[in-house]
């Protein structure tokens, strides 16, 4: 549910931004000609695409929460894990029940054609083909040389797809508008970190045009990542890798990281200029850590993100009116956003 920290910290700062301009809200998805999100990042990414108030994406979370996950991964052996061994299908089905219901309220049944057709804002959403164990990416129909593929999906089910979360969520079955079905699973399995997904896609876009790239980032107040292991603690067993679930933790670290790194290094070889603007975020206290799991929903949980979100969109402002690098880009990117009529 980290996804509420994301929306709250962008709520922040467009309540700023409409402050010093005097409009009510800003048509935040309208400032980007694509939108790159994988999991949660997608849902709010879909969502500011389709023009949906970050308010309104914010509440999603605060209602949804605990129908979306209603019962927490058990993190070590005991009576809840041994519960859990026969209910967690169930509770994985009512879970993913409860999200399509929610993301229908916002969505409805807008297809990823009808978003392009409509605002004109390409996507690129990350995936797993469970068919095949490959990469697949959700997008608008904004290439020339598209083949369509994805024009029909729903961007309910698009956001299913990308937020299948091994344990955490069911895996996504959708139909394919050309006829079957496809199984899905979270797109965080590849591009937790899609910077180079948006960063292919950009160069793609703007092939035969003079515009620099910019890339903003903006994460989703991720656990703080790494530990010291004493020699005599290698010998780590099932419990102490929680059932494969941390494993899969150190390797979504790792790409993260490794992702951030290899766009580093390759822009001095391209032909454009880019940029990677990442909004800035403080150091997570110490209280914070008990509320970072995937799963975790209680209020108090989702209150300490979303104050968490608004003091680092706090000091986001600072940067903006200290004039710093990160600042100016964000203070320009805000400025371009178009404000609502109502």
């Amino acid at each position: 549910m980290r996804g509420i920290y994301s929306a709250s910290y962008l709520a922040s700062l467009e309540r700023a931004s409409c402050a010093q301009r005097g409009a009510k809200s800003l048509d935040i998805g309208k400032a980007f000609q694509l939108i790159v999100g994988t999991s949660t990042g997608a849902i709010i990414g879909c969502a500011l695409a389709k023009g949906v108030s970050l308010d309104r994406i914010v509440t999603l979370y605060k209602e949804n929460g605990a129908r979306i996950f209603p019962q927490k991964m058990p993190s070590s052996f005991g009576t809840d894990l041994l519960l859990q061994l026969k209910q967690r299908p169930s509770l994985l089905h009512k879970g993913t029940e409860a999200l399509r219901e929610a993301l229908t309220g916002v969505f409805e049944q807008m297809t990823i054609k009808q978003l392009w057709d409509e605002r004109c804002i390409a996507l690129a959403i990350p995936a797993v083909n469970m068919a095949t164990y490959r990469a697949w990416v959700f997008k608008t129909p904004h290439d020339a040389q598209t083949n369509h593929r994805d024009d029909q999906f729903s961007l309910v089910d698009v956001c299913l797809a990308t937020s299948a979360a091994p344990l955490y969520r069911s895996l996504a079955g959708i139909a394919n508008p050309q006829g079957g079905h496809e199984v899905f699973a979270d797109g965080g399995l590849w591009a937790n970190n899609p910077i180079l997904v948006a960063l292919v896609e950009a160069l793609r876009i703007l092939e035969h045009r003079e515009e620099e790239i910019e890339i903003f980032a903006l994460g989703t107040c991720g656990r703080p990542e790494g530990e010291i292991i004493p020699l005599e603690a290698l010998d780590r067993g099932i419990q102490d890798w929680k059932f494969g679930g941390e494993a899969a933790g150190v390797s979504i670290a790792a790409q993260e990281f490794a992702f951030d790194m290899i766009a580093k290094l390759l822009r001095p070889h391209l032909k454009k200029r880019v940029q990677i603007i990442r909004f800035p975020s403080d150091k997570i206290p110490a209280a914070l850590l008990q509320y970072l799991d995937l799963d975790e929903t209680r209020p108090e949980a989702l209150n300490a993100l979303i104050q968490h979100a608004q003091r680092d969109a706090d000091l986001t402002n600072s940067g903006i009116q200290q004039g710093t690098a990160e600042g100016h880009a964000i203070k320009a990117l805000l400025n371009s956003m178009t404000p609502r009529s109502v």
